[in-house]
């Protein structure tokens, strides 16, 4: 028989009975935050201890401590599963290769907003090889302990269903490194190998809406694989690899070139390939200097070093970054992966563009299919891109896409008759 005094604790997660005469501060420990509901997940919001079992995640024990509450809320704060007009869906992204240095750099960037905005909830998910499975769960803690209000929930998984069920948005960084003595044949089969199966993966388990985006190189013709994997559920059009970490680079040797800040550059290009073929193009691009727009050609006022030593530093700028750090780059590379995903889902700034690996539709005369690198606008409202169009190419660039498009040309069949 229940002692008369006794009362119930209507704190979240805890329903214990209670003496009031004996209720101190610390009686109680429970979860001062609301539930969340998204998909199958059950989720505490104050402390994101979440789980697909009902009984498992009420089971949780509290997050912090406090005394006893005898009084039953009028109303439950729960979130519904379908959140009203004014409430935000989680946004579920994906990044492969999660344990190494790039994916390292680079989820703390999502999760703290600077890709989708600050307010926006994200479920990160971090996929890596199962080897590699406890440093995934360390790298979840870390994010955990930088208190981000917008991360929902930190996801690691070692398996491609696990880890492309419901995406919206994937960063596909992981791939096979070149090693020593390793042929370039033999690193093009090693990728060809991944990216079939993480676009099989895709139009398997992922949303037909997914925007891709491919990281790991050779990144235009992976992207071309996962892509021609994902065809039956996923367009092409929802697939691109990054060439943004180059165009931030000529933009950067832009400014310094003219003593400016890097936001008084506008309107480089990256033609082609990822690679030391690509042609870093400043013919159409704009430098404020002075408080006055004037052409980069204009405004370097060097020919010679634009259509030589600038080239040269973009296309090579990697293989120095290597040689000096005994690593790749890492935190320019997720930078610029963060950059194109935030333009790819907020568009474009007007008046200027960027630079994306696209399935060609034929422009400048690439081959139609192939993931060329071209400028680009983005439209805010449907997260559509369209090549610009109706640039003028002098003999000089025609001859520098020209190598950059043999190149690619040749990595997409090799790619095909090791896809077979």
């Amino acid at each position: 028989m229940d002692t008369p005094n006794l009362k119930f604790c209507y704190n979240k997660g805890c329903g214990a009975k209670f003496n009031p005469d004996e209720n101190k501060e610390d009686s109680c420990i429970f979860h001062p935050g609301p539930p969340y509901f998204h998909d199958a997940y059950k989720i505490w919001m104050c402390c994101n201890k979440k789980s697909t079992d009902f009984t498992a995640w009420l089971n949780f024990e509290g997050c912090t401590r406090g005394p006893h509450n005898p009084v039953k809320p009028d109303v439950p704060k729960i979130q519904q599963t379908q959140p009203k007009a004014e409430e935000k869906i989680p946004i579920r992204v994906l990044v492969t290769g999660a344990a190494g240095q790039i994916g390292y750099s680079l989820v703390i960037q999502i999760a703290k907003g600077d890709v989708f905005g600050k307010e926006t909830p994200i479920v990160l998910v971090m996929l890596d090889i199962p080897p590699l499975g406890e440093v995934l769960k360390g790298v979840e803690l870390e994010l955990y302990d930088c208190a981000l209000a917008n991360l929902i929930a930190v996801e690691p998984v070692t398996t491609e269903e696990a880890a492309f069920k419901d995406i919206d948005y994937a960063f596909l960084v992981g791939a096979m490194p070149r090693k020593e003595g390793m042929e370039r044949k033999d690193l093009l089969a090693a990728n060809v190998k991944i990216f079939k199966s993480q676009g099989q993966a895709l139009a398997k388990y992922s949303k037909p809406t997914v925007k891709v985006l491919v990281v790991g190189n050779p990144a235009n013709t992976n992207a071309f694989i996962c892509a021609k994997y994902a065809a039956e559920k996923i367009p092409a059009k929802n697939f691109s690899a990054m060439t943004r970490l180059d165009h931030n680079r000529a933009i950067a040797q832009i400014a310094a070139r003219c003593g400016v800040d890097c936001g008084s550059v506008k309107k480089v290009i990256i033609w082609g390939n990822h690679s030391s073929t690509q042609f870093p193009d400043v013919k159409h691009a704009k430098v404020i200097k002075g408080g006055t727009e004037i052409g980069a050609y204009e405004a370097v006022n060097d020919v010679p070093w634009i259509q030589n030593e600038f080239i040269s530093t973009v296309q090579k700028r990697g293989a120095v970054i290597i040689e000096k750090r005994k690593l790749s780059s890492a935190m320019s590379a997720a930078k610029a992966a963060c950059d194109h995903i935030h333009d790819w889902h907020f568009g474009t700034k007007d008046g200027d563009w960027v630079s994306m690996a696209v399935p060609s539709d034929g422009s400048y005369g690439i081959p139609k299919g192939l993931v060329f690198s071209f400028p680009i606008t983005i439209d805010a409202k449907t997260r559509d891109w369209k090549i610009v169009q109706g640039l003028e190419l002098d003999g000089f660039a025609k001859q520098k896409i020209e190598i950059t498009t043999k190149e690619l040309t040749v990595e997409r069949e090799d790619a095909l008759e090791v896809s077979k």
